[in-house]
């Protein structure tokens, strides 16, 4: 049973590793999305450039988290259709 118990931590270590990128992914784009208000109110303490950045780095970021997506729903499509 040692083995069970292996697999289950693995699957935790990955399903916890998953959940903290999707929330630092959120989090990049919940900053963006205040940033823009903050300038479109023009609050002097955030710069356009700043905001901009931060807008890049929460699209890189979305963009990166669908292409994981699209591998694990493309690997469990394969696995699907494996011949037993």
């Amino acid at each position: 049973m040692p083995l069970a118990k292996g697999k289950a931590v693995q699957g935790a270590g990955f399903q916890q590793a998953l959940t903290q990128a999707l929330r630092s992914v959120s989090d990049t784009q919940n900053q963006a999305t205040q940033m823009q208000r903050e300038v479109q109110m023009d609050n002097p303490t955030v710069s356009i450039e700043e905001t901009m950045v931060a807008m890049q780095k929460a699209q890189i970021g979305f963009q990166a988290t669908l292409q994981v997506r699209n591998r694990l729903v493309q690997a469990y499509s394969d696995i699907m259709n494996m011949q037993v």
